[in-house]
């Protein structure tokens, strides 16, 4: 389990238009958002994507940076890209199902095609939402089993309001006994 305060698992990978996505050594004022997404199989992941898409110069607003990462190979993550219109959200791929698990992910096995008809991975990941800060400790996360129901991007950005104006901590850093 990732602790709120506490270093996040390094985490490197390519990407499409930006070259490679290394965590340690993202620069941005207030952090970043990671968006781990099952694949382009999912087409709630699509149009989930294509709500982050919206909110990117949102967060970018606040000093914080995006990205969408996924299992996928650099082809089925362009189809995505392209699915959903991407301009301005990085997208990340070959996410190693270890390092998946390493951020508390979950893990599926295929049921073979989705009800848009594409094939999904032998093996996925399911989604996770995380908000990491500059310092690379965890400041929000989420980990979903399924990939229904998944935190609202435009309550993210109220919440990043709030945390900027309140200099509200991170919290569920509690690990003692109870």
């Amino acid at each position: 389990m990732l602790i709120p305060r506490k270093k996040t698992p390094d985490l490197s990978v390519p990407t499409l238009d930006h070259g490679a996505f290394d965590l340690s050594s993202e620069q941005s004022e207030r952090g970043t958002v990671i968006c781990f997404y099952r694949g382009y199989h999912c087409p709630i992941c699509a149009n989930y994507l294509g709500e982050l898409q919206k909110r990117v110069d949102d967060f970018a607003k606040r000093g914080v940076n995006t990205i969408a990462i996924s299992s996928d190979g650099e082809e089925r993550t362009r189809m995505m890209a392209d699915k959903i219109g991407a301009t301005t959200l990085r997208f990340g791929y070959d996410l190693s199902l270890a390092k998946a698990r390493e951020w508390g992910l979950y893990i599926s096995t295929s049921k073979g095609k989705t009800s848009i008809g594409v094939e999904e991975p032998a093996l996925f990941s399911e989604p996770g939402l995380f908000m990491v800060t500059p310092e690379q400790t965890l400041y929000y996360g989420s980990t979903q089993t399924m990939p229904f129901v998944r935190p609202h991007f435009s309550e993210l950005v109220g919440a990043v309001d709030f945390a900027i104006e309140n200099d509200y901590p991170a919290r569920g850093e509690y690990t003692g006994a109870v």
